[in-house]
């Protein structure tokens, strides 16, 4: 049973709410950390990110797994279960990428809202009715709507992802079209986005994904050319009424914070040089600007898969949802050096010789027969995870790619 918890911060007016209370977090913490945590996966970590047993090696990145935006959105969403135990609480989207996390809370009652929002969605909400906002935040049309019906608010946006709202704002107070590296259908870019225009909705954006649509603005920068081909190709990527010919001349770069950072890196370089290149060295500085907004988590991660393929495995895991930008691009790092499998658990190695993982070029899951890989006299498997993916699932997997290998779970557990 849901157990009712009182809290002085909550009233019948509010709109955002603190359910982050000593009180409540006490009980919290246990609640999540029964669910998620894994011994296992601490006691490698302290034995330098390393398991033996027999002829079965597996390696740990020495970062992965929840960050600190994660656990925190998490404990809020628990949080206002608890504090709201008696109200209809509704979540935008899905609180983190990661399908196990968003069991457990609709398990827990917790009603899931698409995202976007219908606005006729959103009409239906009263007062007495709780709406936790994602850590990727919520659109600024979607925030305005839910305020207007006065729901109370608990609002567990990383604090990474409106440091990038802070850039892309003062971008439009100053003049600047925000040109933002990322997913323009993730819910966190078109949260970055919905800010981009400023205050008054006056302020420009344009969303690119890859460095070949990075060379085509910057060819665009250096010689404005076909204006109606430009907004054919980037449709549905930028701001209302957006005019290359005239909102290309100062421009600012930002990012999904999530993104391959050497790939940002590069992205702002060439744009830089693109502006120079039109407007000679000393327009950098007035038609140019940047800052780095990639979350240090997702850095810390990808790093960390770098320093684990200096002494590559002979295969390598990354575990978490589908749909985690973070995580794919671990995925692609690793694909570049060694047989790479992206996994949304240890339910998708079936045997010693067939990996179910998804293919990110195919965009589906499919079958591997890995035999040669699984089935060698010794065997090194290499583990990483995105900033989503909690480690009991990181347990499970260490655990099944031992039972393949012959070695009983009791084993593993032991050791």
């Amino acid at each position: 049973m849901t157990e009712t918890i009182s809290s002085q911060t909550v009233t019948a007016k509010a709109r955002r709410v603190n359910v982050r209370t000593p009180e409540v977090m006490a009980r919290v913490q246990a609640q999540v950390e029964s669910h998620y945590q894994s011994s296992l996966v601490e006691r490698i970590r302290q034995s330098a990110g390393e398991m033996t047993i027999g002829s079965t090696t597996v390696r740990l990145a020495r970062q992965f797994g929840f960050c600190y935006g994660v656990e925190r959105a998490i404990d809020l969403a628990y949080a206002a279960r608890k504090v709201f135990a008696d109200k209809k609480l509704w979540l935008i989207g899905e609180i983190i990428h990661n399908p196990e996390v968003n069991r457990q809370l609709r398990e827990m009652g917790v009603e899931f809202l698409p995202n976007p929002v219908p606005e006729e969605t959103v009409r239906a909400l009263g007062p007495d009715d709780v709406v936790i906002v994602p850590a990727f935040g919520a659109e600024t049309r979607t925030m305005k709507h839910i305020e207007e019906q006065g729901c109370q608010v608990v609002d567990t946006t990383c604090g990474d992802v409106m440091s990038v709202w802070r850039r892309v704002r003062e971008y439009a107070k100053t003049g600047f079209t925000s040109i933002i590296h990322g997913k323009a259908a993730h819910e966190e870019t078109r949260a970055t986005s919905s800010r981009a225009t400023g205050a008054d909705e006056a302020g420009h954006y344009l969303v690119i994904l890859t460095l070949e649509d990075c060379d085509y603005v910057c060819s665009y920068i250096r010689t404005p050319g076909d204006k109606a081909a430009f907004l054919k190709k980037f449709g549905g990527a930028y701001s209302v009424g957006f005019d290359p010919d005239v909102h290309l001349r100062r421009v600012g770069v930002a990012n999904q914070t999530t993104m391959l950072k050497s790939e940002t890196e590069e992205m702002q370089r060439r744009i830089a040089q693109a502006v120079i290149d039109r407007d000679g060295p000393s327009a950098e500085v007035k038609n140019f600007v940047f800052f780095d907004t990639i979350c240090g988590a997702t850095q810390e991660r990808q790093d960390a898969l770098f320093d684990l393929l200096k002494q590559p495995p002979d295969l390598l895991l990354v575990v978490g949802g589908y749909n985690s930008s973070n995580t794919t691009h671990l995925v692609e790092i690793g694909e570049q050096q060694l047989p790479t499998f992206f996994i949304r658990d240890h339910e998708r190695l079936k045997s010693i010789t067939e990996i179910i993982h998804y293919d990110l070029h195919a965009r589906a899951e499919k079958a591997t027969y890995a035999e040669k890989l699984l089935s060698r006299d010794q065997v090194v498997v290499g583990i990483t995870a995105g900033a989503s993916c909690p480690n009991n699932l990181i347990e499970e997997t260490i655990i099944r790619v031992f039972e393949l290998r012959g070695i009983s779970r009791e084993r593993v557990l032991a050791v």
